[in-house]
């Protein structure tokens, strides 16, 4: 590792800025000598000084370069560094003409001036009491800004969470800061435990303080939220924060009752036990529990028989429906009130596109939406009829932070008489909560999905939860029709669903498999497949067509692994290829990337015709894009999420990895003209039914299995449903019972 060092200096000029992230490129000067600095130093002006340390690197396009881990500033000191900070345009409204006067007449006390005494700019030509009471104001924020980020710089605090500190708190940040450092892990700042803690340390916070053991019981509440967990056992909770914090289980019990009578946290009783519960997924368990309870009222059975207007659609479009398929379209016409699910093959779509027609008909305004844009593209495909996907049908709404602000909500609905959401398993709860908000009460309401599939990646368990507590009529599509029983990905996937041993040794068709029980071989005949053999037999693309997937991430066979391995094959390094480094990967042009966490800040365009090009913001967890672009001095990424092009910078790259392979989860709602899956050894907990049934099922058209037979038996006869704990299913049958209608 290079040998960090220290360079002091006034910032010349400003090469590059980007206001989101704080990533700056600029000259410094130091020892009579210019010097480009780069990385996250958020709004520096010319003229600043600043104490800079890390490491001198060499850039192959721009040469020696000072790359910046952590820095100090001081705003500048002799009036003609602060004339030049002036004339920069850190404050609005004033210009370099200005700058020049107010400098000439005040001097090196120019800054006092503006802070302490601003009615003095009166004496210039040209400011008013208000201007100069402005021109106050300004300084005194950004001089705040400053504070803050040199506060946080000395206890290398990434100039990103400084930003979002400030945007949330303002003038208050560093004032909230030292006194609860622990507020900068709350979110929308998002700041990593450890790190928080190491700065109350510093500060001589005590480990029993309760702001510490506060904070984190909510970090231990929203770690577990990222497992799926809309709730927790008080006891469990009790122990883990307890075991995590290292404090004693009644400091923790009596800091959960003060947190519940704040209403940041809430009980909620089930199963004769107390449940704890972050505000937000309390709200939208209850939320959602209540509305589907109002719609259940409201959509009561009109006892009309549409067998007629049925047999007329059968007729209209060459269909024979099997009798439960005639059944769902009855209910969706007669109560607009459904749950659709089944596995493959078993008619889901052609019922769907009945419903759709002949809501139509009725004159009604549908709308069908999916969670993803992958699944969206699918919809569309399969209906004929423009797919969205929730966030766009939603409209998100510019603003920071990891959560979702919509345009649709209570205030303004969306003009729909019938919403469908396909892929509803992937639908978590907060997100839920954000459609039924959008939409009336009299809206039909038809949600179709496969609940054999995995939960949502997002805490919950929505689909599961409603169909368990009959809220909602549920009907289930089970016979397998004649032109899919020709799939051997169709029948295999019905079969793991019941627990039936697949036979592996058939080689025709659609499903194959291939037995490697050592990590080379693997990894070897996985390389083989994707880079040359089904290109070369098929005219499969390595990076359009084909998807390796994995239960896991770490070990040979996991995703980190293989995607190293694919990118080297696939994607290598050549000269005039630039890349970036991540802790994790190494990003070049051509990779193939996923976002891994939803960020509704991330701006996009997409080109829609030659004239016409669209905007918007928010690149989502599991997006799957082409890397076309990287500038390694600025450390941007540009990447191509199917039509949307962003550009990813600083700590935005954090939340990006390879996706050559991705794990099972995040492919859910994504389908694949080839899935290769790896199926060898780890953790026994990976490795269950619904997870292989969930990963058979994004295939397309081939399957290939690469492993161990003994394992795929071994997940096949693991039937151990992923447990969540969540309070929607109890929710919803408190308060609508138990309806057979």
């Amino acid at each position: 590792m290079a040998e960090l060092v220290t360079i002091k200096g006034e910032v010349d000029s400003i090469i590059h800025k980007n206001p989101d992230t704080g990533f700056c490129v600029l000259m410094m000067e130091h020892d009579n000598d210019l010097v480009t600095v780069v990385g996250e130093m958020g709004d520096v002006e010319e003229g600043e000084e600043l104490v800079c340390t890390g490491e001198f690197v060499v850039h192959q396009k721009f040469g020696e370069q000072f790359k910046v881990s952590v820095f100090e500033r001081s705003l500048p000191t002799t009036a003609a560094a602060i004339q030049r900070y002036l004339a920069s345009g850190a404050i609005t409204g004033i210009g370099p003409v200005l700058a020049k006067k107010i400098v000439k007449l005040f001097g090196e006390d120019t800054f006092s001036v503006l802070e302490n005494e601003p009615e003095k700019l009166c004496e210039i030509d040209g400011v008013t009491i208000k201007k100069a009471k402005a021109f106050s104001k300004q300084f005194k924020t950004t001089f705040a800004v400053r504070s803050l980020m040199s506060y946080l710089g000395k206890y290398e605090i990434a100039t990103t969470y400084s930003i979002k500190a400030w945007k949330r708190w303002g003038t208050d940040a560093e004032t909230l800061i030292r006194v609860n450092p622990f507020v900068l892990c709350s979110a929308g700042v998002d700041l990593p435990f450890s790190k928080a803690d190491e700065l109350a340390a510093k500060n001589d916070i005590p480990a029993d303080s309760e702001n510490r053991v506060k904070a984190g019981i909510s970090y231990t509440l929203r770690q577990n939220a990222d497992a799926g967990h809309t709730c927790l056992p008080e006891e469990t909770l009790i122990k883990l924060s307890s075991g995590f914090l290292g404090v004693d289980k009644e400091l923790i019990k009596r800091m959960i009752a003060d947190e519940v009578e704040e209403e940041n946290l809430f009980f909620y009783y089930k199963d004769k036990r107390r449940f704890v519960m972050l505000a937000d997924y309390f709200r939208a368990e209850d939320y959602i529990s209540r509305r589907l309870a109002l719609m259940h009222d409201i959509s009561y059975d009109n006892k009309i028989d549409f067998s007629a207007v049925i047999d007329l659609e059968e007729e209209n479009n060459g269909i024979k429906y099997e009798s439960i398929q005639r059944q769902a379209i009855n209910l969706a016409l007669s109560k607009g009130f459904l749950v659709l699910t089944g596995g493959p093959g078993t008619g889901k779509t052609t019922t769907l596109n009945a419903i759709i027609s002949l809501y139509a008909q009725q004159g009604l305004n549908v709308m069908i939406c999916a969670p993803t844009g992958r699944a969206a593209k699918r919809l569309t495909d399969l209906t004929g009829v423009e797919a969205k996907t929730i966030h766009r049908l939603l409209e998100v709404k510019f603003h920071s932070g990891e959560t979702a602000s919509f345009v649709h909500n209570e205030s303004d609905l969306l003009d729909c008489d019938a919403l469908i959401i396909d892929e509803m398993s992937m639908v978590d709860s907060l997100l839920f909560e954000s459609v039924l908000r959008a939409v009336s009460v009299t809206c039909k309401l038809v949600l179709v999905g496969d609940s054999d599939q995995l939960p949502s990646v997002g805490a919950g368990n929505v689909l599961r939860d409603i169909i368990d507590s009959r809220v909602m009529p549920v009907i289930t599509l089970k016979e397998i029709f004649r032109q899919a029983q020709e799939s051997e990905i169709v029948m295999n996937a019905h079969k793991i669903v019941k627990g039936e041993h697949i036979d592996l040794t058939k080689r025709d068709k659609d499903f194959f498999f291939f037995q490697r029980l050592e990590f080379k071989g693997l990894q070897d005949i996985i390389v083989e497949l994707t880079k040359t053999r089904l290109k070369k037999a098929y005219g499969y693309s390595a990076f359009e067509d084909i998807q390796v997937l994995s239960p896991t991430r770490k070990g040979p066979a996991g995703i980190v692994a293989l995607n190293k391995r694919l990118q080297a094959e696939l994607n290598p390094p050549a000269a005039g290829k630039s890349e970036v480094k991540t802790p994790v990967y190494i990003f070049r042009k051509g990779d193939k990337v996923m976002q891994t966490k939803n960020d509704y800040d991330i701006l996009w365009k997409k080109q829609v015709t030659d004239e016409k090009t669209e905007s918007g913001a928010g690149i989502f967890n599991g997006d799957i894009g082409i890397i076309i672009g990287v500038n390694k001095v600025l450390g941007t990424v540009t990447i191509d999420f199917e039509g949307r092009v962003a550009v990813y910078s600083g700590m935005m790259l954090d939340n990006l990895e390879l996706a050559y392979a991705v794990t099972v989860h995040k492919s859910q709602g994504s389908e694949f003209n080839v899935v290769i899956l790896a199926v060898f050894g780890g953790f026994d907990k990976l490795y269950y039914r619904n997870l292989l049934y969930t990963a058979v099922t994004r295939a397309k058209k081939m399957l290939i299995i690469v492993g161990s037979q003994k394992r795929v038996n071994y997940m096949i006869d693991n039937d151990r449903r992923t447990l969540r704990y969540t309070a929607l299913k109890s929710m919803l049958t408190e308060l609508a019972g138990n309806n057979d209608d």
